[in-house]
């Protein structure tokens, strides 16, 4: 696989936050309340919890990927601790307040939607060309290589191809917190013109991207992004920005569709949905050479039935 020139730097922008932060916590509440009624996925508490999931997502990039450029850690006036990461780390690291990725569009903060930031995680000042977005539940468990993300300057994607038209059909996915990912990745598609018989659904891991494709993609359906944003907490009206991203590549003819399997991911509600020796089997798996990323949506959940898990990642991660 070709990889994307020698020169060109490849930055990770991570998003974070402290759901548990005093102030955090009453801002949200109040939006909670003032407005409408929410999608219950889009006001699960587990979707802010903080559980030091940037620590080992930030060793992880410093341990697999060494050849990353800078590490953008976008927040809402919080700063992460990161005291016990090496100064060599913390060296490549820049903190990013969503003021600035917002900025002329201040009306629609604060956000608690993790879709409307991603929205314009493109927008950061200095950000490379070709940039990697991480969920701070993603981690890399083996060695990745730039090639791993782009082939020539084409995104190479991970996930499959799926027929969603029963879903979108059913009045019933509207409320069902399951389906609410699902629905934002059939209207990204669309966006993009594929109908919900055959659109690619993306795997719960990095997504490389290009600045300049969702800046395009700004200019193209500019209300589209405006009303992405115009959301404080999820809702089934919007769009996954990777997922927009992912299918303009596509329909490109250029883009790269990774098949072997290489990412692991423990939903939430797995240890509840299937026997533990499974659950722990599966995090095993993530020490296998082949596998290089694992995705742990809920921390606190799979720790309290597997309490050795941080074990596991600590283990995975290491170099």
């Amino acid at each position: 696989m070709q990889i994307i020139g020698s020169t060109a730097r490849i930055d990770a922008v991570i998003t974070w936050v402290d759901g548990g932060d005093p102030l955090h916590r009453a801002r949200r509440q109040h939006y909670q309340t003032a407005g409408a009624a929410h999608h219950a996925n889009a006001i699960n508490p587990h979707r802010w919890a903080c559980n030091d999931e940037l620590s080992y997502c930030l060793r992880s990039i410093a341990n697999h990927a060494p050849w990353i450029g800078r590490i953008w850690i976008v927040t809402d006036a919080q700063t992460p601790d990161l005291s016990r990461l090496p100064s060599a780390l913390l060296d490549r690291i820049t903190i990013v307040d969503h003021r600035t990725v917002f900025a002329g569009h201040e009306d629609v903060l604060p956000t608690f939607n993790s879709l409307a930031i991603e929205t314009l995680l493109w927008r950061i000042p200095g950000l490379a060309e070709h940039f990697v977005y991480f969920n701070d539940d993603v981690f890399l468990t083996g060695p990745l290589a730039p090639g791993d993300l782009f082939c020539g300057d084409a995104p190479v994607l991970r996930g499959r191809w799926v027929d969603y038209r029963t879903l979108a059909a059913d009045p019933a996915s509207r409320i069902d917190p399951t389906l609410l990912h699902p629905l934002t990745q059939i209207n990204a598609a669309a966006l993009a013109g594929f109908g919900t018989d055959r659109l690619f659904r993306a795997a719960h891991v990095v997504h490389p991207m290009r600045r300049s494709m969702m800046a395009r993609l700004y200019d193209e359906h500019r209300d589209a992004f405006v009303a992405n944003i115009g959301h404080r907490f999820r809702c089934v009206t919007q769009f996954l920005p990777q997922g927009l991203h992912n299918h303009a590549w596509i329909a490109t003819g250029d883009a790269v569709l990774h098949t072997v399997e290489d990412h692991l991911h423990l939903r939430t509600g797995a240890v509840l949905d299937y026997p533990l020796p499974d659950v722990r089997a599966l995090l095993a798996r993530a020490l296998q050479p082949q596998f290089k990323f694992l995705c742990i949506n809920d921390l606190p959940q799979v720790e309290a039935a597997i309490p050795d898990t941080r074990d596991w990642i600590e283990r995975a991660i290491a170099a």
